[in-house]
């Protein structure tokens, strides 16, 4: 029978299967309403190097069960994660902030990864055979993997890296975002009746925990999903002792929208995904530029939409579509961009305000009409509900613009004509490119970024082989013959 999972109290780290209580707590912020969340446990360096020793112990056996063994208990962490998901997707939203709609987006894409990780076994591969010997590509396991999970996306971010890791054999450590440690704490709960003791284990600490880990000469690969500046942080510490990583970083997403769309069809899709968790997402649609045969048509449609169908208030209440900003620091980077709309003197299609009298970080969303192209709202990724429109007119000239920044994640081309759509999307730098869509992702596709948005992939089996080194096996058949 599994185990009554209590959602209110956190009593330790999962360490080995077993609460590991410390001396020292910490809360984070209910972003809705400014007020305290739980205590969680701070983990003290002797908390990670006893998970690192119990994860390395727990490899020499898991490493070697069969991929059915671990499928088949990846499948059961899934459905206990079904089975409590509603008191989960409450949590979130506390949480990170996001609407409780959103909240059960995240859940349904989670299980459904998790249970598609389960069918992806990485397998020998055949590169040369002849009568005298025969060579294959084998993949085994790293060791003792660790995921550094960022706070918008704490459930989905933080599973979809247990799942590769531990279905290619791996034992894995969770660091959650300090802001965010409360669904991943309780998931690791909920895997505690399932895996195996060292597998799969959670940490909850302070800012230094990030670096120990980095630096940690036991861990052989960092999955790392964060801002820029931090991820070339973990790049450096990493090196220091030449373990792999993976790093998902910031975007500034352009999506191009050509001057043969159907307005009213793709309006609302492009809109929703230029807001979506109030911009707090690195694949939000970040830069719209407009075909300037539409593009006023298309910015007062935008506003008007907005307007109407995206209400900013309670994440909690159905129907809210911008709830809070995540985080304090957070939110004065958002109100120092809404600031240079009257400082910069740009144009706003939509003003957006800054709630200041609002107990949590509640900003409305603002439109900016056609600023310059080194304006800030265009070079930096604000990472909240505001978005610039630009003009383009033709296709040379747009393509350039949209690979102009140092970021590359995603991108999009909106176009009735899917030759000329595709024609544009092949110019696009960025790791994953959409026609007539964006922010589409699947558990079976690799996805990353280009230039500073990333190194390496996650997911697909491009993304499993990252948690294996590569080796080549060479069987000679016919020596002692």
């Amino acid at each position: 029978m599994a185990p009554i999972i209590d959602f209110e109290n956190f009593p330790g780290n999962i360490v080995n299967n077993e609460f590991l209580p410390t001396s020292t707590t910490r809360h984070s912020i209910n972003p809705s309403t400014g007020e305290p969340l739980y205590e969680v446990p701070v983990a003290t360096k002797d908390d990670l190097d006893a998970s690192v020793v119990h994860a390395q112990v727990a490899f020499k056996t898991w490493s070697r069960t069969s991929f059915a063994e671990r499928s088949a208990l990846l499948l059961k962490f899934a459905d206990a994660i079904e089975a409590n998901r509603r008191e989960i997707e409450r949590l979130d939203t506390l949480e990170s902030g996001k609407t409780i709609s959103l909240s059960g987006v995240e859940l349904t894409m989670t299980i459904a990864w998790l249970r598609t990780f389960a069918t992806m076994e990485i397998k020998d591969e055949l590169l040369d055979e002849n009568d005298e010997r025969t060579i294959y590509s084998t993949f085994p396991p790293i060791g003792v993997c660790a995921a550094i999970v960022p706070w918008n996306w704490p459930v989905l971010l933080g599973l979809g890296k247990v799942g590769p890791a531990l279905i290619t054999g791996n034992c894995i450590i969770v660091k959650p975002s300090p802001y965010t440690p409360y669904c991943d704490l309780k998931l690791g709960e909920i895997g505690m009746s399932i895996f195996p003791p060292g597998v799969f284990q959670v940490l909850s600490g302070n800012d230094d925990l990030g670096p120990w880990i980095t630096e940690h000469p036991s861990i052989g690969m960092v999955s790392f999903t964060g801002s820029i500046p931090t991820g070339k942080r973990v790049a450096t510490s990493c090196a220091k002792t030449l373990k792999r990583y993976v790093l998902e970083l910031g975007g500034n997403d352009a999506a191009i929208i050509c001057d043969d769309v159907e307005i009213d069809k793709c309006l609302p899709k492009i809109t929703q995904l230029s807001f979506l968790h109030s911009g707090q997402i690195c694949m939000d649609v970040k830069r719209l530029y407009i075909h300037e045969k539409i593009y006023e048509q298309f910015r007062d449609a935008m506003v008007d939409y907005v307007r109407k169908n995206l209400q900013t208030g309670n994440p909690l209440e159905e129907g809210t579509f911008i709830g809070p900003v995540q985080n304090g620091i957070q939110f004065e980077l958002v109100k120092d961009m809404y600031a240079q709309i009257e400082k910069q003197g740009w144009k706003a299609a939509l003003e957006g305000k800054v709630r200041e009298t609002s107990k949590g970080f509640f900003v409305e969303p603002a439109i900016i009409d056609n600023p310059p192209e080194d304006s800030r709202i265009v070079t930096e990724e604000p990472f909240g509900p505001i978005v610039p429109l630009l003009k383009w007119s033709a296709e040379d000239d747009v393509i350039e613009r949209a690979n102009a920044l140092e970021t590359g994640l995603g991108a999009s081309v909106w176009s009735k004509d899917l030759g000329r759509a595709e024609r544009l999307a092949r110019q696009l730098s960025a790791g994953s490119v959409w026609i007539n869509s964006h922010f589409d992702t699947a558990p079976n596709v690799p996805f990353g970024g280009h230039k500073q948005s990333g190194a390496g992939m996650e997911w697909g089996v491009e993304g499993l082989k990252h948690y294996t080194n590569s080796r080549s096996l060479w069987v000679w058949k016919k020596v002692f013959e």
